[in-house]
């Protein structure tokens, strides 16, 4: 190119300079093109599950201590009546975890067979140490690793055979359930040494701490906690973890980046398998029974699970979904139940409490579908 051209080509696409001393450009307002607060706010609230829990347990806490200080309710609403209610939290955290593992892995991934588990490990467990007098720990161990074959043959199923999850772990409900019927000819099993074991259920006085706080659920320590640190653990900080969540969020990318896709998908059904054999242990000594209805009776254990996982930001299409959200969205569902049943007499509190857990389902569900719209999913 000629110089004229090059001079020309700078006198019509380049901007002349300015001089030293002439006129400068003013940096763009940063508050021009800030979101008001109450955008930030709500955006922080749908994207933020953990946060928009924590407000939610706290408005409800409020509003049903307010109704108690009125005498709205049939009984005090107070800290000592929360924490004792925590009592129900153990089962259902545990199982909620169990349902975030396999919805976590994707294609439709979740598990309805969860509360037959429960119940035909329990029966287990109170053979082996209610009649067989097996120690407590080597029946503790045998009734999990039951629960895990029992969770590893739905997830033979739906990964290696293909079979949805729908329908296989409905299929594998009613045998479970049917099982746990007939093994002990529908009667329960309640000898001496499953109805001590209430005592591990009991509440307890916090060391150090005292009376300054009310008595907790000895199971909140020796089951719950240990339980959210292990599942915690290994989907944060394990390979399987990191491996679950890209299974979840494409498999098909998954498996061309040599993930084995399958395998992934077969350990989570048999982890959710491992802890509702842990739940089964846990509702004898609550029920001071091993009953043969224990995790199917009424609606069963699946739903409330379900919902306390899609309600703790578990993204029902897989690879989304944070141990903290299930642990607080329990919690929720949790000190509800409670106010439900203080503000209802007699059976009316059981049907307002399905109500509520229906209403709270299809309200996660709209969270999480606006949320995915307009923000790419929960954090």
């Amino acid at each position: 190119m000629s110089a004229s051209g090059v001079e020309q080509s700078a006198h019509h696409g380049a901007s002349p300079v300015q001089p030293a001393g002439g006129p400068r450009l003013k940096p763009a307002d940063s508050g021009a093109t800030r979101e008001p607060l109450g955008t930030r706010i709500l955006r922080a609230l749908l994207t933020q599950r953990v946060v928009l829990l924590a407000v939610l347990i706290v408005v409800v806490v409020a509003v049903l201590m307010i109704m108690d200080a009125n005498d709205y309710l049939t009984a005090p609403y107070d800290p000592d009546y929360m924490a004792s209610s925590l009592i129900n939290a153990v089962p259902l955290a545990i199982l909620g975890l169990a349902e975030l593992v396999v919805i976590l892995s994707g294609r439709g991934g979740i598990d309805l067979s969860v509360g037959a588990i429960v119940s035909l490990a329990g029966m287990v467990f109170g053979f082996a140490y209610g009649e067989w007098n097996w120690p407590f720990w080597l029946a503790l161990v045998v009734t999990v690793v039951v629960g895990g074959v029992l969770g590893a043959v739905n997830g033979f199923l739906v990964s290696y055979i293909g079979f949805p999850a729908l329908i296989t772990t409905l299929a594998t409900y009613y045998a479970y359930k049917s099982l746990a019927v007939v093994i002990n000819n529908q009667e329960p099993i309640s000898t001496e040494p499953i109805q001590n074991l209430f005592s591990i259920t009991r509440s307890v006085e916090l060391p150090v701490i005292g009376h300054d706080i009310p008595n907790f659920p000895l199971g909140i320590f020796t089951f719950l906690l240990p339980t959210v640190v292990v599942i915690w653990l290994l989907l944060a900080r394990t390979t399987y973890g990191r491996r679950l969540f890209a299974i979840g969020t494409n498999d098909v990318a998954a498996q061309w980046s040599g993930i084995a896709v399958r395998d992934t998908r077969f350990k989570a059904y048999t982890i959710s398998g491992l802890l509702s054999g842990l739940v089964a242990v846990v509702t004898v000594a609550q029920f001071a029974s091993a009953r043969p209805d224990a995790g199917v009776t009424g609606n069963g254990m699946a739903l409330p699970a379900i919902t306390i996982a899609v309600l703790g930001g578990v993204a029902i299409t897989g690879g989304i979904g944070r141990v903290s959200g299930v642990v607080l969205a329990t919690l929720l569902i949790v000190w509800l139940n409670a106010g439900i049943l203080l503000a209802f007499e007699g059976n009316e509190g059981s049907q307002f409490q399905l109500l509520a857990l229906g209403a709270v389902l299809v309200f996660a569900a709209l969270l999480n579908g606006l949320t995915n719209r307009r923000y790419g999913g929960t954090r």
